[in-house]
């Protein structure tokens, strides 16, 4: 699992998962593993450690040269997408009002976090790299705990983590309203490493699309708190390719902030 959360936070939204899965399809016996941060996961792919991957889809492209293929998409594509969010004594109103601010964000490559975000910014006339200081402070929650604590003039996330803070933090959520959102482009995906046999992966992928939202999966679905397992392949992700590249020849590398 790529950071969403603090490792704690994980293993509640996604043990149900793997309880579920593990009893639908006991000869996988799935074990979750959580990263201390962004760049620790990304060796692990890089280095082809875990069997089954959920990364974000940048990540996904990368995780494709390193040699593991998509499965599934994990939620609704319309979900991913950018959220800006001030605290609600902020007097900004408008993005452009961000220009001279400081920004928290998870990671630098976290995509609907902190890339998409930042093309938003540069799409509505802001110098990305010279006009916004950015801060990087190493998850979803604490970059939406710096707004809140006034750290931050903004804080970036996406709609899943912003519903999972709000569940868990209602005091502090109800002090942040929604700045701006960006468009959304693709949804997280599922991989799993190339050398696994088909059947394997096959059968994972059949017990996700599986999970009913309207049924019992419901739970198991609202632990996550995403709407559902859709089907997806590589080909899935070539807009994130495009997306990728536009932001890179416009803004900066992904990598290299």
């Amino acid at each position: 699992m790529h950071p969403l959360h603090n490792p704690r936070k994980l293993a509640a939204a996604y043990q149900p998962l793997l309880d579920h899965l593990n009893a639908a399809l006991p000869q996988l016996g799935l074990e979750l593993e959580a990263s201390r941060d962004y760049r620790a996961y990304e060796a692990k792919y890089r280095q082809r450690g875990p069997h089954f991957l959920l990364p974000n889809p940048w990540h996904t492209l990368q995780a494709l040269k390193a040699g593991y293929r998509v499965i599934a998409m994990a939620g609704d594509a319309e979900d991913f997408r950018g959220l800006f969010l001030v605290r609600q004594d902020s007097p900004l109103r408008r993005v452009e009002a961000l220009r001279g601010r400081v920004v928290s964000y998870p990671s630098p490559t976290a995509l609907a976090a902190c890339v998409m975000p930042q093309y938003f910014l540069y799409q509505h006339g802001l110098d990305v790299l010279r006009e916004v200081t950015h801060r990087y402070v190493g998850s979803q929650e604490s970059a939406i705990m710096h707004a809140v604590l006034g750290q931050s003039d903004a804080a970036v996330t996406w709609p899943l983590p912003w519903r999972m803070f709000q569940r868990e933090h209602p005091a502090e959520a109800a002090q942040m309203r929604v700045l701006a959102e960006t468009p959304s482009l693709v949804n997280n995906s599922v991989m799993a490493r190339d050398d696994l046999p088909v059947a394997l992966s096959d059968a994972l992928r059949d017990a996700l699309l599986a999970l009913d939202p309207t049924g019992n999966g419901r739970e198991v679905l609202d632990a996550m708190a995403i709407a559902r397992f859709h089907p997806a392949d590589a080909q899935r992700y070539a807009p994130v390719a495009r997306f990728i590249a536009e932001f890179e020849r416009r803004v900066r590398p992904v990598e290299a902030a």
